[in-house]
Order: C-alpha cells, then sequence, then structure tokens
C-alpha cells in the first residue's frame, strides 16, 4: 500500500491520486481534438472491485446526446481503456 494512502483518516474524504493521459480524436468535420483523461485511483472506492476511474475533460456525440467518456476497472489499465473505447465509439462533432 502506497504510504499517501495513510493520509486520509476519513473514507468520505475520498482521496484519490490523479494521473493525466492524452489522446487526439479526429473531428467528423476534419481536424482533431485533443482530450486529456483524468485517471483516479481512491483509497476507499465507493465499489471496492472498482478502484480506477478514468474521465474524459471532453464531450463526445454533441450532435446526438452528448457524453463526457468514463471508464471504471480494478487497474488503471482497464479503467483507462474502458474509457478509451468510449471515446472511439461516438463521434467528435464541434
Amino acid at each position: 500500500m502506497p504510504d499517501w494512502n495513510f493520509a486520509q483518516q476519513d473514507p468520505s474524504e475520498q482521496l484519490c491520486s490523479i494521473q493525466y493521459f492524452s489522446v487526439k480524436k479526429k473531428a467528423v468535420a476534419g481536424g482533431e481534438v485533443e482530450i486529456v483523461i483524468s485517471v483516479r485511483e481512491y483509497v476507499n472506492p465507493p465499489d471496492p472491485a472498482m478502484k480506477f476511474l478514468a474521465q474524459a475533460d471532453t464531450e463526445v456525440n454533441q450532435k446526438g446526446t452528448a457524453y463526457k467518456p468514463i471508464g471504471w476497472g480494478p487497474t488503471l489499465l482497464r479503467a483507462l481503456s474502458e474509457c478509451m473505447n468510449m471515446i472511439r465509439r461516438f463521434p467528435y462533432e464541434p
């Protein structure tokens, strides 16, 4: 267990470590957009089986139902992969 986990005294504080990733997505109308993904590793996650949450900073599918891609997982790779799959699945329509 990393030492930063011991800084949390109460689980309601929801202490987490954050890592950032970046990916480029082609826009429907041409060009591209940079999407930043924040991956949070929780000390006490809301669901103990899902310790990592990946969340994009940019909405996709803007002309339909706009959606900010997310992904939960027991590992950083799983959460990041889930989020990336959602980014790939929906178009970016500025």
